[in-house]
């Protein structure tokens, strides 16, 4: 496998998947889950009735695309340097049955560097024209949210190549701001501001690719020491990295709660979120005191996505006034 993609020749696809289908697995397409923050601010440029229309809807559609097309840049970007660096053979490897090399083209060897390379920079070039378009789309342009996307695109394109920004730590950090980014630029765009319990619920929906994204660390902290990549997991102990991650579980509910405390968020947010709440330590309990990492990392994606439906529902009750 390593002499073909030394010379750059990809290995056949699996049986029956197509280069297409290849292509969807490098730009990580299946997961979802940062993109259902336009839900967000779609439930909250819903009001006050009568301020949404199509125009509305179509700079929302358009920046959606966009930030696919930016995300799947970045993903392919960070399985070139991972491959590079060999952190991806290590994590994805014989060595590691849990994690399915399938994931990694690369790795896999059904796509070479050159060729995921190409996708990574047409997608970044795709995903900075949709941009712009939303931008000229829109009928609000404030400059924080222009200075935000812009700032977002070209970090995300820097995150593990190049300049390697998550290989300086600040990782957990990015992945938080990187989702509430994306919830509030769009709005933005359509709304021309932003409130106190929008800024809650985004930096909430942050934590959820956090708070699988470090159960995933846990996972591969041997290949991240190997390369020097400084996620929490890599440089701390085992006990110090359950005492993080704890502390990043706790820290998520009290957003919640001081925020419905504070009258930043209504008085019910915090009892509205209360299933996710439970489902978040169900993820640690599985994690750290039975010890089943990777299973806790699925039930982040569930947490992550029920709490993006609670939000939402959250967010249209406070805009209808239904909940008081």
């Amino acid at each position: 496998m390593t002499e073909s993609i030394a010379a750059g020749r990809p290995l056949p696809a699996a049986h029956g998947e197509s280069r297409l289908r290849v292509y969807a697995r490098l730009g990580k397409l299946d997961v979802y889950d940062y993109y259902l923050g336009i839900f967000l601010a779609l439930a909250a440029a819903l009001f006050p009735a009568g301020s949404f229309g199509a125009r509305q809807g179509l700079v929302l559609a358009v920046f959606l695309a966009g930030e696919i097309a930016v995300l799947m840049a970045m993903v392919a970007l960070d399985d070139v340097t991972g491959f590079r660096d060999g952190s991806d053979l290590a994590n994805y490897g014989p060595d590691n049955p849990l994690r399915s090399k399938a994931r990694k083209p690369l790795v896999a060897g059904t796509l070479t560097v050159p060729q995921a390379l190409r996708f990574a920079w047409a997608c970044a070039a795709a995903g900075a024209a949709l941009w712009a378009g939303a931008a000229a789309l829109a009928p609000h342009r404030p400059l924080w949210a222009l200075v935000a996307a812009g700032a977002l695109f070209a970090v995300s394109l820097q995150y593990s190549y190049g300049l390697k920004i998550s290989y300086h730590g600040f990782q957990e950090v990015f992945l938080v701001a990187l989702g509430a980014v994306l919830v509030v630029v769009p709005y933005g765009l359509v709304a021309g501001g932003w409130s106190g319990f929008l800024m809650v619920q985004a930096v909430l929906f942050g934590f959820g690719p956090l708070m699988f994204g470090v159960y995933s660390n846990t996972n591969d902290v041997a290949g991240d020491r190997s390369v020097g990549r400084p996620t929490v997991a890599a440089l701390v102990s085992e006990r110090g990295n359950a005492v993080f991650i704890g502390a990043l579980s706790l820290t998520e509910f009290l957003v919640g709660a001081v925020a419905s405390a504070a009258g930043v968020a209504p008085w019910w947010f915090v009892l509205l979120m209360l299933p996710a709440t439970a489902l978040r330590a169900r993820q640690y309990v599985t994690g750290f005191v039975r010890g089943d990492i990777m299973t806790a990392r699925r039930i982040g994606f569930a947490v992550h996505r029920l709490g993006v439906v609670l939000m939402a529902v959250a967010g249209v009750l406070a805009g209808t006034g239904a909940a008081g």
